[in-house]
């Protein structure tokens, strides 16, 4: 962060590509700070604070980005395009690589070939199925609305609420954080607030430089910058999620680290998606207008939901194999190569076939998704009137 920090204020000159690279960087660092930093808060708030939080904050450096482009798309709607490719490609990548290295991991170190999730997180699974089943709308409508907005940010408020109450755990330490937390209170505090508050500035300055140095180099050496938007600029911000959760899976803690995963794609496929149209509503000073998704952002939107509902289905029985880890692996990188208009429907209808496959032919996964509706917080309150 230091590096870029100095960069930015000394006010150097630089080509796109290497302000590409710095203020990533600053981005990446960003997110281990701020990692550290919500891990030792939760020692001086409420849990239920605590957890609401750790969710936003999770996700702050992935916002910075698409959060731009689409209050840029408000002025200008060619950014439209690069506020969708972000979100579509974080979410991607976070189930195709994210999921499937800590499976991997986790059979390296102890030769298990599936990974058990504790069943508390089966409120994250039911509100990304209520979510995932929505998503699926501004795909059809190729727009997205501040009405698409309040109900995505709604399905967030109820799922913290929910996790709240049902995670009731001290924090569990390592590393810098556990180092901060040695520290006298007064003193732990004062040095959270400070890395809290230097993470921040960096994400803040680094996010339009990013942003628009990540599309002066697509132009200038030839690769399409809705290609660069979609896979590079969510690495910065997701890799350092993807370390910690994979030295949790090398310390033999698989479920911990597949349950942050699942939070933080309920987080992207809620709070992230609602904030797009708000972002962009501000922005172009009328709410009234939702963000118009051309033929390619909704079927990327459609390919992404579709990925969801399968990786949704798959977790149903609370187990995730290195099998499966693989398949969702090899379904994303294919992709890379395979970019035409059908081979995002041949993809995405490949998802709902598959999930369909495991529904129909597999009693488990449909009794355990049957259990997990059931169980939900809205269905119990259903019940009980």
């Amino acid at each position: 962060m230091l590096q870029w920090l100095a960069v930015h204020f000394a006010h150097v000159t630089l080509a796109a590509h290497w302000v590409a690279l710095l203020a990533g960087s600053g981005i990446f660092g960003a997110a281990f700070l701020l990692s550290w930093s919500a891990e030792v808060a939760q020692m001086d708030i409420p849990q239920a604070l605590a957890l609401a939080f750790l969710a936003l904050i999770a996700v702050l450096p992935e916002y910075s980005v698409d959060i731009y482009f689409a209050w840029q798309a408000g002025k200008d709607a060619s950014y439209t395009a690069f506020a969708t490719a972000n979100m579509t490609g974080a979410n991607r990548l976070l189930i195709g690589v994210g999921w499937a290295s800590v499976v991997l991991a986790f059979w390296l170190k102890t030769r298990r070939p599936a990974i058990v999730i504790d069943r508390d997180h089966g409120v994250e699974l039911f509100y990304l199925l209520l979510a995932t089943a929505y998503s699926f709308v501004p795909a059809f409508t190729a727009t997205l609305s501040v009405w698409d907005a309040v109900i995505l940010l709604s399905i967030f408020v109820c799922y913290a609420v929910a996790a709240a109450r049902a995670h009731v755990i001290e924090p569990e330490l390592e590393g810098p954080a556990e180092l901060i937390a040695t520290l006298p209170a007064g003193r732990r505090r004062l040095v959270t607030a400070f890395l809290f508050a230097l993470a921040g500035i960096t994400i803040v300055v680094a996010a339009e430089p990013f942003a628009e140095s990540l599309l002066e180099s697509g132009r200038t050496i030839g690769i399409e910058e809705f290609v660069l938007v979609q896979w590079l600029a969510p690495l910065a911000s997701e890799s350092p999620e993807f370390i910690v959760a994979i030295l949790f899976a090398l310390r033999g803690n698989a479920g911990a680290a597949m349950g942050t995963l699942i939070s933080s794609k309920v987080n992207q496929w809620t709070l992230l998606i609602g904030m797009l149209p708000v972002a962009f509503g501000v922005s172009g000073g009328q709410f009234s207008h939702p963000m118009h998704l051309d033929a390619r952002q909704a079927e990327e939107i459609f390919l992404t939901a579709a990925q969801s509902l399968f990786a949704v289905v798959v977790l149903a029985d609370f187990r995730f194999s290195l099998l499966e880890g693989a398949a969702f692996f090899i379904l994303f990188a294919t992709q890379m190569f395979l970019t035409g208009l059908e081979f995002r429907y041949y993809f995405s209808f490949l998802y709902l076939a598959l999930a369909a496959g495991l529904v129909l032919f597999r009693p488990v996964v449909r009794q355990s998704l049957w259990a997990l509706v059931r169980r939900a917080p809205i269905a119990r309150a259903v019940r009980s009137r």
